[in-house]
């Protein structure tokens, strides 16, 4: 069964994020410490070598995207990478929305969608990387949902152990330069 390596990286922080903002759909603004990220993060991987780079459609994942590749390697740009739909709730408080988490796995955010929704854009991504990219390295810069979605479709995490796992809610934070991940058509 053919597989695809992935390295997924997190955009840089943001305004929307050092703020308690939640930013979903909206294009959100790398924070100056998120741009300090993302040309960290470029020093901190400089030893690994990706055969292509993929990125949300988003603009503070493309500005990381840049920030950190620049012009090493190709970028492509895909909207299956996006962020969570939050629809009603783009720009609301993560107090407000991140308790709806769990609720909200099968059932869209108001006027968005859901979690599971979001685990089906990322696998379509993740068949189409198989068919196109086989045994390649792909690094891939987006988003938190799209991330728990890896954890759900590659280590057979149910969407409440995502949640629960996520190192975005752990003290200290697991903050770390990539996580790697493999898929083959053939998981769960």
């Amino acid at each position: 069964m053919p597989k695809v390596y992935i390295t997924y990286f997190v955009h840089g922080t943001t305004t929307d994020n050092e703020n308690g903002i939640v930013t979903g759909w909206a294009p959100g603004k790398l924070s100056e410490l998120g741009i300090r990220q993302s040309l960290e993060l470029k020093e901190l991987i400089n030893d690994k070598k990706f055969d292509v780079v993929f990125c949300s459609d988003l603009k503070r994942a493309v500005d990381s995207a840049n920030l950190t590749f620049g012009s090493s390697v190709s970028i492509i740009q895909d909207h299956r990478l996006r962020e969570c739909d939050y629809g009603a709730l783009t720009r609301a408080s993560s107090k407000t929305v991140v308790p709806l988490d769990i609720a909200c796995i099968n059932k869209h955010f108001p006027r968005g969608e859901s979690y599971r929704e979001v685990e089906h854009r990322i696998r379509d991504f993740l068949d189409f990387l198989v068919r196109e990219y086989p045994e390649k390295h792909v690094a891939i810069v987006a988003h938190r949902a799209p991330q728990l979605a890896l954890d759900v479709i590659t280590k057979g995490k149910t969407w409440v152990q995502a949640i629960q796992e996520d190192w975005r809610h752990k003290e200290p934070k697991e903050w770390k330069p990539g996580w790697d991940y493999i898929y083959s058509k053939n998981e769960l």
